[in-house]
């Protein structure tokens, strides 16, 4: 019976790098039934912050970057002999568990993540991040968009009237409605990102008798991404 996991010796090619991105299924349900606040839910932008700093102390991906109900790891250390059922299967269910460990409600039906693995070379690193950021920007104007326009007309109608409209029109709307989007919080326009950094660590050298600096490092959530950018992902370690 071995014979029929056809799929099961499929695994990523050797020495890549790969992304691991992942989306919650039926979010928009969910969020409907856990009766999150619109445009953005402060509380699950938190236990979203949360699951990424479980998945990157649980598979020291070099960086995680989130924004909505995505998560997107990058890995040089590929888990698993790199088998892709296994990482994809392990990293969705371990996603799906720590949302629910850390949403502290009753669910009606348990919350799941799909996951897929993306093998990218060392020069596209940054294009798929800015894409990403670039769909969060969008996600952050059409969320505000419809929002405010559902504050004005009935669901149907705010639905018409967005329809159709480029990003930068939606923007203009909301400006001359009272609402700057450059005013809103780092994180609803940029993401979040997690990754390692050092700190400065001054000790007491007893045996030279002096005091001794050193670098230890820590998990950072960065609710202040700047906008990608080549020396952002050099300085923190992800590129060369």
């Amino acid at each position: 019976m071995k014979d029929y996991e056809v799929y099961s010796s499929l695994k990523v090619p050797k020495n890549s790098k790969i992304v691991i991105r992942l989306d919650g299924r039926s979010f928009h349900k969910l969020a409907s039934d856990l009766k999150l606040v619109k445009p953005y839910d402060e509380n699950f932008y938190k236990v979203i912050s949360m699951v990424c700093r479980d998945l990157f102390e649980e598979f020291s991906p070099l960086f995680v970057y989130t924004f909505s109900d995505e998560i997107s790891l990058i890995l040089d250390n590929v888990p698993f002999e790199g088998r892709v059922e296994k990482i994809d299967s392990v990293v969705a269910s371990f996603t799906a568990s720590s949302f629910v460990m850390h949403y502290d409600v009753d669910f009606t039906k348990p919350p799941a993540f799909d996951s897929r693995i993306i093998p990218i070379a060392e020069g596209d690193i940054l294009k798929y991040f800015r894409w990403r950021q670039d769909e969060c920007w969008r996600n952050c104007v059409n969320s505000h968009g419809i929002t405010y326009l559902k504050s004005k007309y009935s669901n149907s109608e705010a639905n018409d009237k967005i329809n159709g409209l480029k990003l930068n029109e939606i923007h203009e709307l909301l400006f001359q409605n009272g609402i700057n989007l450059n005013d809103i919080e780092t994180y609803k326009k940029r993401g979040i990102g997690i990754y390692r950094k050092h700190k400065e660590v001054v000790g007491f050298n007893k045996k030279e008798n002096r005091n001794q600096t050193s670098y230890r490092s820590y998990v950072h959530t960065d609710w202040e991404l700047p906008k990608f950018t080549e020396e952002f992902f050099k300085k923190i370690g992800v590129i060369k």
